[in-house]
């Protein structure tokens, strides 16, 4: 007889990687939507598998000692935090132990040293980019702001998000009520009818720009002097005002057509001694002072010599390659996007690099056409996407036989299988590091250093 529909009373014991709670039912795992480690909860079973269900946590029973008030009005129905609840040495706990799990569980490694996660000193106001949304309500007034948790069509009106800084806050509000007053309708994606689409607002943490991107449906922004007018009036701190046009159906804020309204279509950001121009649809690491702490980390395990030769794989708007370059004898980085390989050389050509290339196209088209070995790497550096490794890149990165292999991941998963392929090759892993990039949220990055033997 199948679980599905039951209401059940579950012991929290653990959270999954995933963001869930994890609590057991007649022998299966039941992963939660709610709740945390140490809480008896009232759950709705909401689908059935023969090794697991899921459920979702209608109500508490009795509270765990971790629990906390979660800072945000919003956060019972935002997509945006998970864990705000939770303590946050405990999220750190948590994290740590997930990536301890992966390796021993997904990669067979038992001995590997996961050390101390590197948290942040605020765990509020750390991110440098934001995404609001404009949707059509129900009763077909204009709402701008972020997603309902599990909803891509719903929309909710953003009072104030604790990720960003205060000012972003403030020009939503005033986005907000400038497009109500002048009557530009907000987009519906069940029609595709409708103007705006996206607010996308960007901020330099250590230069203090500030962007405002206004992604929209096709045609000219309407009273656009106006809004560059009064939108600098009343916020000085925007250096950059920019206007995206798309027709495209897929619910991503870039653009097609881009049209620099005010300013100079770009912000600035320093990490370590050097400057990063970040456009409207650049990618850049969106927690810029724990970015430093990555890239900082990661060069001390890589341990970089004047004589290396270092190839950056997916090495999107170039930083790594960037910030490493002045270490080493050349870096050749290579990214599919072509718009970050244009990124990455203004941005090398910005700070001066001149031992550093960049190679648009896919990395397993970039191994193979290396396969006669006409260019000799001593050092490897891969930060891929979530899916990490495709085997035939795991393939080709083995037979180049780098001295040295850097690997940062946003997925402990996917790096564990990655690192297991390695593994199997003659290559050690002796440790690796966590860092927390994203406080509240049930993501992990990682680095590890990877030593042929």
């Amino acid at each position: 007889m199948t679980a599905q529909g039951k209401m059940v009373t579950l012991d929290v014991t653990d959270l999954a990687f995933d963001g869930k709670s994890v609590a057991h039912l007649d022998g299966k795992v039941v992963f939660l939507k709610g709740g945390l480690p140490g809480e008896t909860v009232e759950a709705e079973i909401v689908r059935s598998k023969p090794r697991y269900d899921q459920g979702v946590v209608r109500r508490i029973i009795k509270k765990s000692e971790l629990r906390i008030d979660a800072r945000c009005s919003h956060f019972e129905h935002c997509g945006g935090c998970t864990w705000q609840d939770l303590k946050y040495e405990q999220q750190l706990s948590y994290k740590q132990k997930q990536v301890a799990d992966c390796l021993e569980r997904l990669g067979g490694f038992d001995t590997v040293e996961v050390k101390e996660i590197m948290g942040v000193d605020d765990p509020f106001w750390y991110r440098n980019k934001m995404e609001f949304s404009f949707h059509v309500a129900e009763d077909e007034s204009m709402c701008l702001g972020l997603h309902e948790r599990g909803h891509f069509d719903r929309i909710f009106d953003l009072e104030k998000c604790y990720l960003q800084s205060e000012l972003s806050n403030e020009i939503v509000a005033w986005v907000r009520q400038f497009v109500t007053s002048h009557n530009i309708p907000a987009y519906d994606v069940k029609t595709h009818d409708g103007y705006m689409r996206f607010l996308v607002i960007r901020q330099g943490v250590r230069t203090d720009q500030t962007m405002v991107n206004l992604v929209t449906n096709l045609g000219a922004f309407p009273s656009s002097e106006m809004l560059v007018e009064h939108m600098t009036g009343a916020f000085p701190q925007i250096t950059t005002i920019i206007h995206n046009q798309t027709g495209k159906l897929s619910n991503v804020a870039v653009g097609e057509i881009e049209d620099v309204l005010y300013g100079p279509g770009y912000i600035e950001e320093k990490l370590f001694d050097c400057r990063f121009r970040i456009r409207a649809n650049s990618f850049f690491q969106t927690n810029s002072l724990q970015a430093e702490r990555l890239y900082g980390v990661a060069f001390d395990m890589l341990q970089p010599e004047p004589t290396d030769r270092v190839l950056d794989l997916y090495c999107g708007a170039g930083t790594i390659g960037i910030l490493l370059a002045d270490r080493v004898d050349r870096v050749v980085g290579v990214e599919l996007v072509e718009d970050a390989v244009t990124a990455a050389r203004e941005n090398a050509a910005l700070n001066g690099i001149e031992n550093i290339s960049f190679h648009q196209g896919h990395v397993r088209d970039y191994l193979k056409s290396q396969r006669n070995g006409e260019e000799k790497f001593s050092a490897l550096i891969i930060d891929p996407p979530r899916a990490g490794l495709h085997p035939k890149a795991v393939k080709r990165i083995i037979e180049m036989q780098p001295e040295k292999l850097l690997y940062i991941s946003c997925n402990p998963s996917t790096f564990a299988r990655d690192a297991k392929s390695f593994g199997q090759a003659g290559y050690d892993l002796p440790a690796v590091q966590p860092v927390d990039m994203f406080p509240h949220t049930m993501h992990i990055e990682l680095v590890g250093r990877f030593f042929r033997n």
